[in-house]
């Protein structure tokens, strides 16, 4: 049987949504980052060379996925990288997770 974990893109008024599927809410939470590098490149170029450890929390599952995603963003944009291997850890309304990738010119 197939691996439930996936993502997908599709369109939204602001740009373009992401989706994560997965067996559990961290797995769909993974998928989700992944999908966010397919919206930028094809995350199968991108190296996983160095690891980044992220932190986040929030009330609920759909503001956390958001704040997963923003954190996500913000180290692209301040390490000047792209990922495109993900590990989540969730528990009691806090994520743990970690992004493998490498920097880009």
């Amino acid at each position: 049987m197939a691996s439930p974990a996936r993502w997908e893109l599709f369109p939204h008024d602001a740009d373009v949504g992401v989706r994560g599927f997965g067996a559990t809410m961290a797995q769909a939470f993974e998928q989700a980052a992944l999908a966010m590098t397919a919206a930028v490149t094809d995350p199968g170029t991108v190296r996983p060379e160095q690891r980044v450890e992220i932190a986040c929390s929030a009330a609920d599952r759909e503001l956390l996925l958001t704040e997963w995603l923003n954190a996500l963003i913000y180290e692209m944009a301040v390490r000047g990288m792209l990922f495109s291997r993900f590990a989540v850890t969730i528990e009691d309304g806090r994520l743990s997770g970690e992004a493998w990738g490498e920097a880009i010119e």
